[in-house]
């Protein structure tokens, strides 16, 4: 008897516990798979952190961010994030729209001059602003070349413009990743403005989110906080020279530490929590804008499913942002880095409130891979289910209006509560015979539960019988008041 209450008390305090706790129960596993990441990838120091609804409820620091010290990496250790600089570029320039000074759909020439009338042929689009933020210009895949471009002057840039660039595709056709776009939006950022793209950020991004710790320029980053990149060669670390701070600084110069960084993850969650107001810094809809899949990347087999089998993935690229989606139909949303010396990866998701940030200190450091890995894996293993999305008022309204023709559908047609088409495509004879034979079957309805929504116009609840269970589901029209327009029903 003793042992069987300790069970039921077991039981019960694990349904108890928060989200938070199931997390951090994990925490010795999720150490251990970091340790041997960072082994197997000959990395000399790797940072993580576990960002739950805007805030981090585990970091972990381990190895060393420069041998000439000795110094191991700690929570004020500032790494190179390269690409996931991005975003930045993109919610700077969402801001300007929001703000009215510039439109997504202008032509890109409009703001630099120099790429006047240069086209991948003469009946070309012109590029765009939206075709920069979503690698959608036409321009040529530039890894590694881009990298070595980050100190470039402003006059170089621009004359590097005007003499003409290399297409590989027509713009809006085709994703490819274009540290170039990337560039343009600074100088974009810069002409809209009338200031430096990096003063731009700093003051209207970094300094907002209280991101103290957040660089352009790595000289100015205090000696005992800079992170050393570094390439594992012929056995042994080798110091890589840091990029200067320049024109190209936007597509990947960004230096940070972990904390600062998740500040701004806590930015993009907030967008997904009900009732939460809008950010002074961008306002949901726009954060959103930026999640959303605007140009499709690849298929692949990048995903992982809880249990760590590889597994097919869908790629696609927001704002300045990679949105991903695995066989398990886990959706993130983030973007990875790479520099020499550098590797770095960040992923939220959205229908979890959960999010990882990944730094190292070396090479293209493969920490994408690895958040690939590790979030599938927290979802498992901590059993999390997805948020729940609002039920709209209509939506609640029509379920209780439902239920009460249920299973007769008696007069049903005089209610007034279904669309146009509903008796031209259901028959209400057939949809009694229907109901009625399912209500035999679970016999005494016991619990309508509570509907859940998919979006705020159609949804699905069960309807708890004695001996089964009814799923009934239901989708409404986008008229004033919206009726509902599709229905079905079966034995759960």
């Amino acid at each position: 008897m003793k042992k069987l209450i300790l069970l039921l008390f077991l039981s019960l305090n694990l349904f108890a516990q928060s989200t938070e706790d199931k997390i951090k129960a994990l925490i010795p596993e999720l150490d251990a798979k970091f340790q041997d990441f960072k082994v197997k990838s000959h990395l000399s120091s790797v940072a993580y952190a576990l960002v739950l609804d805007g805030k981090i409820i585990y970091q972990s620091n381990s190895g060393i961010v420069n041998y000439k010290t000795n110094k191991t990496a700690d929570n004020q250790s500032v790494y190179r994030i390269a690409s996931m600089s991005k975003s930045f570029a993109s919610v700077a320039i969402l801001q300007l729209r929001d703000a009215g000074k510039i439109k997504l759909d202008d032509p890109v020439w409009k703001y630099i001059p120099e790429l006047k009338g240069q086209k991948y042929s003469p009946d070309s689009p012109e590029i765009t602003v939206r075709h920069l933020l979503s690698h959608a210009a036409g321009f040529p895949e530039d890894n590694p070349w881009g990298d070595r471009q980050l100190g470039i002057s402003e006059e170089t840039m621009l004359k590097m413009f005007k003499k003409g660039i290399s297409f590989s595709n027509e713009p809006g056709v085709a994703y490819e990743y274009s540290n170039m776009g990337f560039a343009m939006l600074g100088q974009i950022i810069k002409t809209v403005s009338g200031q430096r793209y990096q003063s731009y950020i700093i003051n209207k991004i970094w300094k907002p989110l209280g991101m103290n710790n957040t660089y352009w320029d790595y000289t100015k980053v205090p000696d005992n906080q800079l992170v050393r990149g570094y390439r594992w060669l012929r056995e042994q670390y080798i110091e890589q020279p840091i990029e200067p701070d320049g024109a190209y600084g936007i597509m990947g110069g960004v230096l940070t530490s972990i904390e600062d960084f998740a500040k701004y993850m806590a930015l993009h969650q907030a967008a997904y929590q009900v009732g939460s107001p809008n950010s002074s810094i961008l306002k949901k809809s726009s954060l959103k804008e930026m999640h959303f899949p605007w140009n499709f990347n690849s298929l692949n087999n990048r995903g992982y499913t809880g249990t760590g089998e590889p597994c097919t993935n869908v790629s696609f690229y927001g704002y300045g942002l990679r949105i991903d989606r695995n066989c398990n139909q886990i959706t993130s949303v983030g973007h990875s880095g790479g520099l020499p010396g550098f590797g770095s990866d960040w992923k939220i998701l959205p229908n979890y409130g959960v999010g990882i940030v990944t730094f190292t200190n070396g090479t293209y450091g493969g920490a994408a891979l690895m958040n690939n890995q590790i979030l599938p894996f927290i979802i498992e293993k901590a059993g999390l289910t997805p948020i729940a999305f609002p039920v709209s008022p209509i939506l609640k309204q029509r379920q209780n209006e439902l239920v009460k023709l249920l299973p007769t559908w008696e007069n049903a047609e005089k209610t007034g509560i279904f669309a146009e088409n509903f008796f031209l495509d259901y028959f209400p004879d057939l949809l009694k015979a229907e109901a009625e034979g399912i209500f035999e079957k679970v016999e005494k309805i016991i619990k309508v539960h509570e509907i859940v929504a998919e979006n705020a116009l159609r949804g699905k609840f069960l309807m708890e019988g004695e001996k089964g269970n009814i799923e009934v589901s239901f989708t409404m029209s986008p008229e004033n008041p919206p009726l509902i327009q599709a229905y079905s029903i079966r034995l759960k």
